[in-house]
């Protein structure tokens, strides 16, 4: 482990709402929190579009755990947010486009008498967003980042997965944005007008999460056009391509620290950042400067310094504070502290079920076994009041199997209960209410622990009656009282069974091979437990409907009953691939 980090040794002093110019001429403020000491100090910047008087470092202290310990901490509002200056529209500005609002941000830091002209960045979720890109532009002064849980790809891990809209994260997040920014974006009784309609939005936002179409969103219109530029996009394309992280990480060449969490809305993306830039960064020293660290948590900052996810409490070893994770990372790369931090193994993952940590080379984990577990007609005797009570097994089918079929109807859909999410309930849940609605494939009770760490997919040899419907399975721990812990699940959209760029609508009776990506987790099965696969079509609001028509995304009104079928017989396997670690 690394040595002990700084300790506080230093008054502190604020300044507010400090101008910094763009290359543009805008201006973007920022809150400064400083050593009241000559200095100078390395400088640490969190660029954040939640308020730089209350966003995620003012919620954890770190502007005055930092400045404490000899570091001036930069907190900014992003363009067109709060204090700062022009129009926001997620993303675009922060990386190394036209404008390159973080690179002008970190030169502007380096070169303030109070900085030794080494800066890093801190911050999450999109203050994480707002890290990655600054570091595709290359600040000649950026030493270092730490980005708490977020994307790699805005298409398939911010706005959709797996070809479904993140409805109930996006309309949530698209409201409080809207709602923060108010009177920003208009003034007198239009601003009285569009107050009242937001809050009847927040007031009856079930009711918001049903309505059709969800394009174009009504209460966002002439406020927030982005999120309808985002639900008028479904496809991966140039429009996304330019906004995403994974496609330039060859252009990085900044140390990372990346942690991710289990049940992190954004998990996925913290793990495609990691090994991506661990094989492809700009530099061989940069290559080696990537660290990892996933723990059981949800989205947030305060999820870091806590032991339950949802309704599971994993123990008082998930727990971590934020801050001291942090301060022996940039003590190494901003004071040149020979603390041991790169002496490390690269990951550290929480193991779930055991509920310990675990230090490891590299992700995947370099001694990963992949086994298929097959889906069967058997009854798993497990007692769960499912729609078939399937059984799940090493061996695969032999022969003819009876396939499994259900009725998904888009009016009523199957409902979401935590999982990697935000905006609704997230986290580990008792997922037996769902899985009444759903088919389940058990498997026996074990005789042994069984360590799941890893990636995570499953394959489905199925059919539906419709034009296109969607695909859902979670990967679940069966506990010997009944109880049914989520782990990781996935969903894919069936048109884009083939690409997620060109649209392919099923021909209805006729059997296709799904791939369904379930994202990863870390977890030990104890003996007496069960693995379960759960499959349905729908998790809402988490994910849109799909309304099984064929037609265009988000533009229709209504929807149809589809009848989907899932096979498992000797010449169609549906399977889910599980990543076993064996030591």
């Amino acid at each position: 482990m690394s040595t002990a980090a700084s300790s506080p040794s230093f008054e502190t002093t604020d300044e507010k709402d400090v101008d910094v110019p763009m290359r543009d001429g805008t201006v973007l403020r920022a809150n400064i929190t400083r050593p009241d000491a000559p200095g100078p100090f390395p400088a640490l910047v969190e660029r954040t579009p939640y308020s730089k008087e209350a966003g995620s470092e003012v919620a954890v202290n770190s502007p005055e755990f930092f400045a404490r310990r000899g570091y001036v901490v930069v907190i900014q509002d992003v363009r067109g947010r709060f204090a700062s200056e022009g129009d926001f529209y997620p993303f675009r500005d922060d990386g190394a486009g036209v404008l390159r609002d973080g690179y002008d941000t970190i030169e502007w830091a380096a070169a303030q008498p109070w900085c030794d002209g080494k800066v890093g960045m801190i911050g999450g979720s999109y203050s994480g967003a707002t890290q990655y890109r600054a570091a595709l532009s290359r600040p000649p002064h950026l030493q270092a980042q730490f980005v708490r849980e977020s994307s790699a790809d805005y298409y398939r891990e911010w706005v959709y997965r797996g070809g479904a809209h993140e409805h109930g994260f996006s309309l949530h997040w698209a409201r409080l944005v809207t709602d923060q920014n108010l009177a920003q974006l208009v003034s007198g009784e239009e601003l009285v007008k569009q107050q009242a309609l937001l809050d009847h939005v927040q007031a009856d936002i079930d009711d918001w999460y049903e309505r059709l179409p969800l394009y174009p969103c009504r209460f966002l219109t002439g406020l927030s056009d982005w999120h309808n530029d985002f639900l008028a996009h479904p496809e991966d394309g140039p429009y996304w391509w330019e906004l995403a992280v994974d496609r330039c990480h060859d252009q990085i060449e900044t140390p990372i620290y990346h942690l991710g969490g289990w049940f992190d809305i954004f998990l996925a993306g913290t793990l495609k950042n990691y090994t991506g830039l661990r094989r492809r960064a700009r530099t061989e020293a940069a290559r080696r400067a990537q660290k990892l660290i996933i723990g059981p948590w949800v989205h947030g900052p305060a999820a870091v310094n806590a032991s339950k996810a949802g309704d599971v409490d994993f123990g008082p070893e998930a727990a971590r504070d934020l801050n001291e994770l942090r301060l022996p990372w940039f003590d190494h790369w901003l004071k040149g502290a020979a603390n041991g931090i790169l002496d490390e193994p690269p990951v550290r993952l929480f193991v779930m079920g055991r509920n310990e940590w675990r230090d490891e080379a590299d992700w995947p984990l370099p001694d990963t076994r992949y086994a298929n577990y097959y889906l069967h007609d058997s009854s798993s005797g497990s007692g769960v009041a499912s729609l078939n009570d399937g059984g799940l097994s090493v061996e695969p089918p032999e022969g003819s199997e009876q396939p499994d079929s259900y009725t998904y109807d888009p009016d009523h859909p199957v409902p979401s209960i935590g999982g990697n999410t935000l905006g609704i309930p997230n986290g580990a849940c008792d997922h037996r209410p769902v899985d009444e609605r759903c088919l389940t494939y058990t498997s026996a009770p074990l005789t042994a622990e069984l360590e799941v760490t890893g990636p995570v997919t499953a394959v489905l040899y199925a059919m539906s009656s419709a034009l296109d419907t969607d695909w859902v399975v979670r990967l679940e721990d069966v506990h010997p009282n009944g109880y049914s812990r989520n782990l990781c699940d996935g969903i894919l959209r069936a048109r884009y069974r083939n690409s997620f760029q060109h649209p392919e609508p099923l021909e209805p009776g006729k059997i296709y091979r799904f791939e369904i990506d379930l994202w990863a987790t870390s977890n030990a099965f104890l003996p007496g437990h069960r693995i379960r696969a759960a499959v349905t079509s729908s998790c809402f609001p988490r994910f849109d409907r799909n309304l099984n028509t064929g037609g265009r995304i988000h533009r229709e009104a209504a929807g149809q009953v589809a009848i989907n079928t899932v096979l498992h017989d000797e010449l169609r396997p549906s399977h889910i691939v599980l990543p076993l670690i064996e030591r």
